[in-house]
């Protein structure tokens, strides 16, 4: 996915967002540029920066949704935030700081999620082994009788070599023997015969400090404090009766945290955030002040929002966040910030922090047509999942024609008339019209009455007196 040009990008966004054409071909040349700076040779590829994006547009209409998928398309760490959320340092709540935090632990996760598929195999391989001596412990005598599992033959238990419905086996006989025990006993394991047998396994873990202190803002706390609350931290152990499916999987996961290298996964994650990381920070019209100067009045809530706005400048400038897994550089991670702007306008920004976002784009709000093609043209459009839902009832929707305009007519009405809450009244309308199914669907199948036609009357009965009277408070989201 790194190779994607700047049109295969668009392409890949409009099959999940319709329209706002501008605002795709500028991620998608942020996107390609990060691309062709990785490609420089020498000391230019230091000073090449990565060009911010500020979105401006009404709820709705896409903004979240383009800076979500285009973080899937890539593979970059991403995080959504949003700016209201954040408190200038030394008030309590979270520090914009924490951020960055939050994208390098989500580059961990990435990495560390990559670099166990490459050892999957040979953890489940160490896993299986362990499973094996647990349920056929090695003999401590000449004479010891091993458990293992019932693989439904009917001899006797402790007859020469039997295995028994009691699952146990008489081990006075060669290593041969044995090993044959053990491969008839794997075999059972794999073909899953053996999942509901149960086990006794220890399990180790370490509690986090993160949690035991979670109430007292340890997401403020410094980092390396935090990292000498967890080394404090006894690990604790615990033997537990669970089933062969569960010990399997309990088992996989402690071999495949051996075989991995926990500080190459930390490197690789710190570079990748570094390189590739991108943030949506979204609602940063929240922390505008609108008194036309960005100097936010001097007093009341304008004081706390200038002050957000101070300590989000040199994060997305560039600088160093201590982490707890080292130090991160800001330098060239991607901000996309966004905000409807209604009560406040992009000037009423700080001017410097306006200044680290080059490119500002504005996102159209969403009309009657472009409801219609959202219904009908993304892969995961609204119809397509009613369908697959109730399809797992075994109840086939069909939209007749004019359905799907009817929907989008009283989408576009409610809007109109209403809050405009763009695409997302469209779930509104949806949810509406199908309430009664949902809630019949088992029954109507035991009936065989096994489908379900929408017509623009259907839609009709359940939504146009309800938008008529503006009463979606119940749906609304």
């Amino acid at each position: 996915m790194q190779n994607l040009t700047p049109k295969q990008i668009v392409a890949e966004l409009d099959k999940y967002i319709i329209g706002q054409a501008d605002a795709k071909r500028a991620v998608a040349v942020a996107i390609r540029n990060r691309w062709r700076r990785r490609n420089l040779q020498g000391p230019m590829a230091n000073e090449v920066y990565p060009k911010n994006i500020i979105m401006i547009g009404p709820t709705g209409v896409g903004k979240t949704e383009i800076a979500r998928r285009l973080a899937t398309l890539t593979g970059a760490p991403f995080v959504k935030v949003e700016a209201s959320k954040y408190t200038e340092v030394g008030y309590h709540g979270r520090d914009v700081e924490s951020m960055i935090r939050d994208l390098l632990d989500n580059a961990i996760s990435m990495v560390r999620t990559e670099q166990a598929e490459k050892v999957a195999q040979r953890a489940d391989e160490l896993a299986t082994d362990r499973l094996m001596d647990l349920l056929l412990p090695a003999p401590a005598s000449s004479r010891t009788v091993a458990a293992h599992a019932n693989d439904d033959e009917t001899s006797a238990p402790g007859s020469e070599g039997g295995v028994g419905h009691a699952g146990y086996v008489a081990t006075d006989e060669s290593d041969e023997a044995r090993q044959r025990v053990r491969q008839r006993l794997r075999d059972q394991l794999t073909a899953g015969k053996l999942d509901d047998r149960e086990v006794e396994l220890t399990i180790t873990s370490k509690p986090q400090a993160g949690i035991m202190f979670a109430g007292m803002g340890m997401d403020q706390m410094d980092p390396e404090m935090s990292n000498v609350l967890e080394r404090l931290m006894p690990e604790q152990s615990k033997r537990r009766r669970v089933k062969v499916s569960e010990a399997k999987r309990l088992l996989v996961e402690q071999e495949t945290d051996k075989l991995l290298d926990r500080d190459k996964i930390v490197a690789e994650a710190i570079t990748r955030t570094q390189e590739s990381g991108m943030i949506f920070l979204d609602e940063i019209d929240k922390v505008a002040s609108p008194s036309g100067d960005g100097s936010g009045g001097g007093r009341g809530p304008d004081v706390s929002r200038q002050g957000v706005q101070r300590d989000l400048l040199p994060i997305v400038e560039g600088s160093a966040v201590t982490t707890r897994y080292g130090v991160v550089h800001s330098d060239h991670i991607l901000f996309i910030a966004a905000g409807a702007f209604h009560s406040s306008a992009v000037s009423d920004l700080m001017p410097e922090l306006q200044g680290r976002f080059p490119i500002r784009v504005e996102l159209s709000p969403l009309t009657r047509d472009d409801f219609v093609r959202i219904l009908t043209e993304p892969k995961n459009a609204l119809t397509r999942q009613q369908e697959q839902l109730l399809g797992v009832e075994g109840l086939t929707v069909t939209f007749a024609d004019g359905a799907i305009e009817a929907l989008a007519d009283y989408a576009a009405q409610a809007n109109a008339s209403m809050e405009n809450i763009g695409a997302r009244r469209l779930m509104t309308i949806i949810e509406k019209v199908f309430e009664d199914v949902n809630f019949d669907a088992p029954e109507m199948v035991q009936r065989h009455e096994t489908s379900v036609t929408i017509t623009a009357q259907f839609v009709a009965q359940r939504v146009a007196s309800i938008v008529k009277d503006q009463d979606l408070s119940r749906f609304v989201l």
